[in-house]
């Protein structure tokens, strides 16, 4: 099933009253624009309209996709975000009042994963970027690139499903001319069928590699689709990153 921005903007509700101020403000301002401006195509919505915790695990084409997706998505989404994007005051500020939280991609993130179980127990959804950056070409978990397994971990013990999620042609979108009004851009979103944890098993190594692994296919499942639902050729992933 897919759905037109229009249908999409007319349907959506509010991010709901849980959401910070500052989130709520964002997204709003963000979903006008992205209704002036972008042609959004979005594919099997009805995988995150539910309630309850579940981790959204998104591409990373370019440096846009989870600005995009707060705008996208209905339900509030605590972003797991790298420790470089704190450095600066007022980055750092802004993300503590969205309710996202650091992640050292350099260390061993203990503490993000611990907040990110906090977060998933309290019922909400947890974003995270499993690629772990900017990944393009053949490195692209879709074109079956490898993942992160920090999200396996969050669910792994917490037993929250898993949603991949790609999102395409957001390297075309690096310019002034696709955000002009009259919706001059588009964007294609795709979810997947929600992956569940296996029941009863422990946060190990192999366990991760195996969830891993089903969670990578699950990506690779769903560009296939979207290519085929929204006629979109290869030529929707970049071959290089696009500053």
């Amino acid at each position: 099933m897919t759905t037109s921005a229009i249908e999409r903007f007319e349907a959506r509700a509010d991010a709901g009253p849980e959401a910070p101020w500052l989130y709520r403000l964002t997204r709003g301002i963000g979903g006008f624009i992205c209704y002036c401006t972008l042609n959004t195509h979005v594919l099997n919505p009805e995988a995150v309209e539910r309630p309850g915790p579940f981790i959204l695990a998104l591409t990373h084409l370019s440096h846009l996709e989870p600005f995009l997706m707060g705008a996208v998505m209905d339900r509030k989404i605590d972003w797991m975000t790298r420790k470089e994007f704190y450095r600066h005051k007022l980055f750092a500020w802004y993300l503590n009042h969205v309710d996202a939280f650091m992640v050292d991609r350099q260390g061993v993130p203990v503490s993000a994963i611990r907040t990110g179980i906090a977060r998933l127990r309290e019922g909400n959804v947890v974003g995270i970027c499993p690629e772990g950056g900017v990944t393009v070409g053949g490195n692209s978990v879709i074109r079956g690139g490898t993942i992160k397994r920090g999200v396996c971990s969050l669910a792994l013990r917490t037993g929250a499903p898993i949603v991949p999620c790609v999102m395409l042609n957001t390297h075309t979108l690096n310019c002034v001319g696709p955000w002009l009004p009259y919706r001059r851009g588009t964007v294609y979103v795709g979810y997947g069928h929600l992956i569940h944890p296996p029941t009863g098993l422990r946060s190990t190594r192999a366990n991760r590699f195996a969830l891993a692994e089903q969670v990578r296919r699950g990506f690779v499942d769903l560009y296939g689709k979207m290519r085929e639902a929204f006629a979109v050729g290869d030529e929707s992933i970049p071959w290089q990153v696009i500053l």
